[in-house]
């Protein structure tokens, strides 16, 4: 049932807004050099490799130079970036995620595998299911830039704080999944976007 929902679901969405993405192909093209999106490899559902989608909002190669986002001015961050950024619509060609069978539209966020490594057995769990767009983490740490931002040491203050305490909103989803869970955490996550 869930996948039929995510298929459906994901064809919808990319029909409605495929004027937004041409619109936001344009913008990246025209603001800076590269492509118009943006790939990197992400740990799926039990540890496997997969290509995660985005709009391009960085400069070309800004993730050699560090994998975490700091902040509204990270350097790194293309002029149209930081707008893409902060509404999350460098997202949204995680539809096509979805349609790959590579994700699903509401499941624990994927990480990258330097990060993945250092779960314990426990937050090893979250690799049990498909990874998502959207989870109760992505709402919870909607201005995780933010917070980053003001630290002297992001990459610290992440392993340490912010991503067990994500795991432990993942681990929650697990034991709560349903249908029912799916629909409001993806209502929850469209009022999080528009407040």
């Amino acid at each position: 049932m869930k996948r039929i929902f995510d298929i459906l679901f994901s064809i919808i969405g990319l029909a409605l807004l495929m004027p937004i993405f041409l619109l936001l192909a344009l913008l990246i093209l025209l603001d800076s050099k590269g492509g118009i999106f943006y790939k990197q490899i992400r740990v799926g559902k039990n540890g496997k490799d997969f290509l995660l989608l985005k709009f391009r909002s960085m400069k070309t190669d800004a993730d050699k130079k560090g994998l975490l986002t700091v902040g509204g001015n990270d350097s790194r961050i293309t002029r149209i970036g930081y707008y893409i950024r902060k509404y999350k619509l460098d997202e949204l060609p995680q539809l096509i995620n979805v349609l790959k069978d590579d994700m699903s539209l509401v499941g624990p966020r994927p990480e990258v595998r330097k990060y993945v490594s250092l779960y314990n057995s426990e937050q090893q769990k979250v690799l049990n299911i498909k990874p998502g767009i959207t989870d109760y983490a992505s709402i919870e740490f909607s201005n995780e830039n933010e917070i980053l931002g003001k630290v002297s040491n992001p990459e610290q203050v992440y392993i340490n704080e912010i991503m067990p305490a994500k795991l432990q909103l993942n681990l929650k989803y697990i034991r709560e999944q349903s249908m029912i869970t799916d629909i409001k955490i993806i209502l929850r996550t469209i009022l999080r976007i528009i407040n």
